[in-house]
């Protein structure tokens, strides 16, 4: 029994051992882990702050980039803008003035002669066939009826040839004839004078430094010596008015070429048509020979 009791005992107090020698190596271990997780929270609180202070350098370098980018365009157009008004008031505004007002007039012409050309300007494929089938199905009436509600100088001519179609066919070829110089007219209606501004353009920018070479002599009279800065400046001005001159004129001088090209389209469209337009005539017999 005592054996027994003694037995129970021991292993009672040995297995109370273990247990606490069990608790301190798992809190010790814990103690460990605990330590090691700090330094790791540690670590990646330093990382972190790294990669935001990092972060936050490459996006105010990003953004700085961006506004030295804006501000850079801005100043160019600023640039542009001031370099253009002090080049204008530095070629005499008098000048200047009197060329950028033949500038205006010429573009306003040229764009007026563009309208009214793309306006007068039909499909004459279709016109034509359109035309044929009125005359096909409905005789003369019905085919000045297209006419008339069609736009453009190319069936302006054929109401006039369709509505001398009575009187025949050597009325009608003179009709057309004439009507056609009519219309033509038209379409050359203040070509002339964007031609006048195109010459006149560089002549007033000559005039402009003419007159600039010789008030810089005057000043080089009045002062009693030849100065490199008062010359150079001087023709500097006066050529300003020359370049700007220039620039107008060609300016105005493509646009010039596009318009008379376009009534040179216009123009064989509408000769050849009115040869289109007789033979229909005598093809339908809606005139006499």
């Amino acid at each position: 029994m005592k054996k027994i009791v003694s037995s129970l005992v021991v292993a009672g107090m040995l297995s109370f051992g273990f247990n606490v020698y069990a608790q301190e190596v798992t809190s010790g271990e814990q103690e460990v882990i605990v330590v090691d997780e700090d330094d790791d929270a540690l670590d990646n609180d330093a990382v972190e702050d790294d990669l935001a202070d990092i972060s936050l350098e490459e996006q105010e370098d990003v953004v700085a980039v961006a506004d030295s980018g804006e501000d850079e365009s801005e100043k160019a157009e600023v640039s542009f803008t001031s370099k253009l008004k002090q080049k204008f008031i530095e070629g005499d505004p008098f000048w200047m003035g009197i060329v950028l007002i033949a500038l205006i007039i010429g573009l306003a012409l040229c764009i007026e002669r563009i309208v009214y050309l793309n306006l007068s300007s039909i499909n004459t494929k279709k016109f034509l066939a359109d035309v044929e089938s009125a005359l096909s199905s409905g005789g003369v009436d019905k085919a000045k009826e297209l006419c008339r509600n069609t736009r453009g100088p190319i069936a302006s001519i054929f109401y006039q040839g369709l509505d001398r179609s009575g009187e025949g066919i050597e009325a009608v070829e003179k009709s057309v004839v004439n009507y056609g110089g009519v219309q033509m007219g038209l379409l050359e209606k203040g070509v002339s004078w964007i031609s006048l501004f195109i010459a006149l353009a560089p002549m007033l920018g000559f005039m402009g430094t003419v007159i600039g070479m010789i008030q810089a002599f005057e000043k080089i009279v009045e002062d009693g010596q030849v100065s490199p800065i008062t010359v150079a400046g001087g023709i500097q001005v006066a050529l300003l008015t020359t370049v700007f001159g220039l620039i107008s004129a060609i300016i105005l001088q493509i646009f010039y070429n596009y318009i008379v090209a376009k009534v040179d389209g216009i123009v064989n469209e509408m000769e050849n048509s009115s040869i289109t337009l007789v033979d229909m005539m005598l093809k339908h017999k809606v005139t006499s020979k």
